[in-house]
């Protein structure tokens, strides 16, 4: 197999976010989640990967491998502590990474709300809030003012759809039921009637969240686009390659109207759409199709299939039809040697959908670091970089190594 080198200028990345590597994220609705009982979180965050204070390490990590970009998350908690309260302090942290970045030659790669938001945003309903959009919008200016001049990308939500993807997944009847007592503990600790966070939800409110966080999509890129209207701006969607097994595609078209079509209609008026993508789920008339027994899975339940990349990114262009940045792709796994095996096939194949013209503007690993993998805790594992949970020591993996190969042949390999 022959691969062709990736366009000059094609961004190379590895990506964080501030909730899962920071730690002590201690004004965040994510931080007061996790402390009630019950709760859905299998671990607390504590300390995280202590990426709060050792950012420098991890953005000169990421240029050591050879990368063009780094893709990382503003804690809208640290920056907007109380309601309209902005930390100048907490602005220059993230200042610091952003310049850190441009002088290492990363392109930055800035995601505005990686799911987190401030307790104060969640006691008021969060996204369910009719104000919702416009204090989103306040807190994107603030930011786009501070340092929107020297970031290369804007994502303002990670993954809105999320939620309505997991409705279609076989999560135990006990899951959905621990959200709802996680919710009803944190409005019960809050002394609100309805606390609510963008990534645990209850199924009758997916809707509701959906239309508030579109139009905190629009807002906050219309604020953005008022400081810095040369910055692209777009947000991440998460993609499975779903797929059609047999002549009944109905299922499989049904669920990409309901986890999809919202998101990738927004896309369209967007700059650019960020497509994270993690497997490939077959469908037939009836449902999923399960993998037959003996294949490799994921540590997720899903088969190990380095194409889904492809299948997602090109179908993401054909609905949105504007440049494509992976903003997410990786493998949770405990073994690296399936990472390893996993990486270059993935990036062939996105390099043959560019070879059909479909327009990608970079790839950014997920993740550079193990990290805080939400209800998973510290359980699950995508990292090309491992972290002691004691000393927080960075371990770079094989899978680190091959992936660096990689970006230093642009993408090349024969």
């Amino acid at each position: 197999m022959t691969v062709h080198p990736f366009p000059d200028g094609f961004l190379w990345g590895a990506a964080t976010a501030g909730h899962q590597v920071e730690g002590n994220n201690t004004n965040s609705d994510t931080w007061f989640a996790e402390h009630v009982e019950p709760t859905v979180f299998m671990d607390v965050s504590g300390d995280a990967c202590d990426s709060y204070n050792r950012w420098e390490e991890d953005v000169d990590l990421a240029a050591s491998l050879g990368l063009n970009a780094y893709r990382f998350s503003v804690e809208w908690a640290r920056v907007e502590p109380e309601e309209g309260l902005f930390d100048d302090d907490e602005l220059g942290h993230y200042e610091g990474i952003v310049d850190r970045c441009r002088e290492l030659g990363l392109s930055p790669i800035v995601t505005f709300n990686h799911f987190t938001a401030p307790h104060w945003f969640a006691m008021r309903g969060g996204w369910l809030d009719p104000d919702a959009p416009a204090l989103f919008a306040r807190y994107c200016r603030v930011v786009a003012d501070r340092f929107g001049d020297r970031i290369g990308f804007a994502v303002t939500l990670n993954e809105p759809n999320i939620t309505r993807m997991l409705t279609w997944m076989d999560l135990p009847p006990f899951v959905r039921e621990l959200e709802a007592a996680t919710l009803e503990a944190c409005n019960v600790h809050a002394g609100v009637p309805r606390y609510r966070l963008s990534n645990v939800m209850l199924p009758e409110e997916i809707e509701e969240f959906a239309e508030g966080m579109e139009a905190g999509h629009r807002a906050g890129k219309a604020a953005i686009k008022e400081v810095c209207p040369d910055l692209p701006v777009g947000l991440s969607i998460a993609v499975m390659d779903d797929r059609v097994v047999g002549d009944d595609s109905s299922v499989r078209d049904r669920k990409r109207v309901e986890c999809y079509g919202r998101w990738l209609g927004l896309a369209r008026e967007d700059d650019f759409v960020g497509v994270q993508n993690y497997e490939a789920i077959p469908y037939d008339g009836a449902g999923e199709v399960k993998p037959d027994p003996g294949v490799p899975l994921n540590s997720m339940g899903s088969a190990i299939d380095p194409t889904s990349l492809a299948g997602a990114v090109r179908y993401v262009h054909d609905e949105a039809g504007v440049p494509i940045m992976v903003t997410e792709h990786g493998l949770c796994h405990e073994d690296d040697s399936l990472r390893v095996g996993f990486i270059p096939p993935a990036i062939a194949g996105l390099r043959e959908v560019m070879d059909e013209g479909v327009p990608v503007i970079g790839y950014m690993h997920w993740s550079l670091l193990d990290n805080f993998e939400w209800i998973f805790g510290y359980s699950k594992h995508y990292g090309i970089v491992a972290v002691d949970r004691s000393t927080f020591e960075r371990t770079p993996k094989p899978s680190a190594a091959v992936y660096s190969a990689i970006v230093r042949a642009n993408g090349a390999e024969g």
